[in-house]
């Protein structure tokens, strides 16, 4: 039966990333406030279907330092990486752009307030608190990565952008895998996440 809800979970948040990123339905809704609908709905499910993962979150000195480390760690590896992939990509910059044009019309103060305390909590909390947590204690640690790390990159492909899927296998790999070694440090994701989403996008964009 949790099998199936982490399916459900998963199906759901396709569709919600289809009605958001495809070129359909994406000019039909405002992006971050359904961005943040999203979130609301997935960790509402995840809380529902998978309660233990509110155990794993212990605030401390040592999970904010490392949420930290780790937001400005992933952003330094997205700066170079931005560089490198304008020297290879001839279409880096035009779907870089793209990305970026998602802020337009909405206030940059509203987008830093979603992605800090809905987001990329959210984001979290349903992909590795219940995700991740649960298809690893069905099959083992590094199956229930790899699926959810596929399933976190799929989902983006509704974009039809290169660069942000490839943006969502990075981010999803860090995040994943630090998950796969060491499943208490879920509340250092959360800070990392969100974090690290406000300075891509609002902060320090590329």
């Amino acid at each position: 039966m949790k099998s199936k809800k982490v399916w459900i979970g998963i199906a759901m948040a396709s569709i919600l990333w289809f009605i958001m990123f495809s070129p359909w339905t994406a000019t039909k809704v405002n992006f971050w406030l359904c961005m943040a609908c999203s979130g609301i709905i997935l960790i509402t499910f995840a809380t529902l279907n998978c309660p233990e993962w509110k155990k794993d979150i212990h605030f401390s000195w040592q999970q904010i330092l490392l949420g930290l480390l780790i937001a400005f760690f992933l952003w330094w590896v997205f700066w170079i990486g931005n560089k490198v992939t304008g020297w290879i990509f001839g279409f880096e910059k035009a779907q870089v752009n793209m990305i970026y044009d998602m802020k337009v019309g909405t206030p940059s103060w509203l987008i830093a307030v979603l992605l800090l305390f809905i987001i990329g909590p959210a984001e979290e909390i349903f992909w590795q608190g219940f995700v991740q947590k649960s298809l690893s204690k069905q099959m083992n640690a590094t199956t229930g990565f790899i699926i959810t790390l596929s399933c976190y990159t799929l989902i983006h492909i509704w974009s039809l952008n290169f660069m942000l899927i490839m943006a969502a296998l990075v981010v999803g790999f860090c995040w994943g895998f630090i998950y796969r070694l060491r499943p208490q440090w879920l509340t250092a994701l959360i800070i990392s996440h969100a974090v690290w989403d406000t300075c891509a996008f609002v902060l320090l964009p590329f």
